[in-house]
């Protein structure tokens, strides 16, 4: 009976083994490829989906960058405000929240004091250049800016009393643990965009050269992983391929030397914008977006038509932007899926159909908004003070009486350099 028991069970026992090894062989199989695009059925709808969001938002980009300086840095606040949402209810939690009234209004407290803060730094000097002319707003404007430090300190203090007597029992973990993310939030967003508004303002290509590169490879590395892609390039992104990723690199490297030639020749992408306004601009480009004839080495000339190249001195740095945005920028997009992957989300939201959220579109663009400023600053600008940044800095900081005595006292002292002479 025992024997009949056993041989009965028998069959049953190597079904499940079977089962067990094809779940095995399942599972192998994913790990060697089967999230690869190269081998998803349904990747060609999700492919049109991807590239009509895609056209949407370049053709509104090119738009916005056509307005300005002015509209960029709206867009770029438009864009940190869907980021903090996303990230915000990343961690909430429905039932807490119950308990809480007006919690998520204190998210958006600190959220908008930080916005004033960075803002207001960056832009103080722009908004006093664009009120001179009326003597009222100057004065009230100045008088703001002075005193700009101290309005955001009290508005953060405001906000952290207001945490401290909202604090319950019972939800004290959850309200620390949402005090600490809403300040991380706000060092992720508000450190890359201030850079990305302070690249604006430096001209227009400082901004719209990274970001475009970005886009492309973003876009090539998609294409390429799409119908190449084979070898699986990071665990924490299964769709990521090696061959996305250097068909990509070598199309941005090129992308950014093309782009940066045809970017340089419009005053409108070049010219920094000193104050507040929306008028076109005019100005001595300098010497990174004027021409320079090299000569061809012979054994490269031989196998070409010409025998010299014209191109603009910025070409050169864009190769260095194309680099980082093929080779380092990519790692911002791997830590969002570590991230991910974290809290088990596919993405931060679904506000832009085929990617995802806006956050899921930011991740490579924040790395690259602070190398692009960071290298401009440290490679690009001309350590030399001017007699406008020294005038703008006399007016912003010193009163009428004091701006007048300087006067006076400037005055003397080439006076007597004169007559020394």
């Amino acid at each position: 009976m025992h024997k009949g028991i056993a041989a009965g069970d028998a069959p049953n026992t190597r079904v499940r083994h079977r089962k067990r090894n094809s779940d095995v062989g399942a599972g192998a199989g994913k790990s060697n490829g089967s999230h690869l695009l190269v081998n998803d059925t349904s990747k060609y709808k999700s492919f049109l989906v991807r590239a009509y969001s895609t056209l949407w938002m370049i053709g509104g980009f090119a738009l916005i960058v056509y307005l300005g300086h002015l509209y960029i840095t709206a867009m770029v606040v438009v864009i940190q405000i869907f980021m903090a949402r996303e990230l915000f209810n990343l961690l909430r939690k429905t039932h807490e929240d119950k308990h809480l009234p007006g919690f998520r209004l204190l998210n958006w407290h600190f959220f908008f004091t930080a916005m004033l803060f960075v803002y207001g730094r960056i832009l103080s000097q722009r908004l006093v250049n664009t009120v001179t002319p009326d003597k009222v707003l100057y004065r009230l404007v100045t008088s703001l800016i002075k005193y700009h430090m101290a309005i955001c300190y009290s508005l953060y203090l405001s906000g952290f009393v207001w945490f401290i007597l909202t604090l319950k029992k019972k939800m004290y973990k959850y309200q620390f643990s949402q005090y600490a993310w809403t300040h991380m939030i706000l060092i992720v967003v508000f450190t890359q965009s201030s850079f990305t508004v302070a690249n604006i303002f430096e001209g227009i290509i400082w901004f719209l050269l990274p970001a475009s590169l970005i886009v492309i490879n973003d876009i090539f590395a998609y294409i390429c992983g799409f119908f190449f892609g084979r070898t699986p390039l990071i665990k924490l992104s299964p769709k990521k391929t090696w061959e996305g990723f250097i068909g990509a690199s070598i199309t941005t490297v090129i992308s950014a030397f093309l782009l940066a030639n045809i970017m340089g020749r419009f005053l409108w992408l070049t010219c920094p914008r000193e104050d507040l306004s929306t008028g076109w601009l005019h100005c001595d480009p300098g010497p990174l977006f004027k021409q320079e004839t090299h000569a061809l080495p012979g054994w490269i000339s031989d196998l070409l038509p010409w025998k010299e190249i014209t191109v603009l001195p910025v070409q050169w740095h864009a190769l260095c932007f194309g680099l980082f945005a093929s080779i380092i920028a990519p790692f911002g997009g791997f830590f969002a899926s570590g991230f991910k992957r974290a809290f088990k989300i596919k993405d931060f939201g679904d506000s832009i159909p085929g990617h995802g959220g806006i956050t899921d579109r930011m991740d490579c663009q924040m790395v690259m908004a602070v190398f692009a400023y960071i290298y401009h600053q440290s490679f690009v600008v001309p350590e030399v003070l001017s007699v406008d940044k020294l005038l703008d800095q006399i007016i912003t900081n010193l009163p009428l009486e004091e701006q007048q005595a300087l006067f006076m006292k400037l005055g003397q002292m080439l006076q007597e350099k004169l007559i020394g002479s």
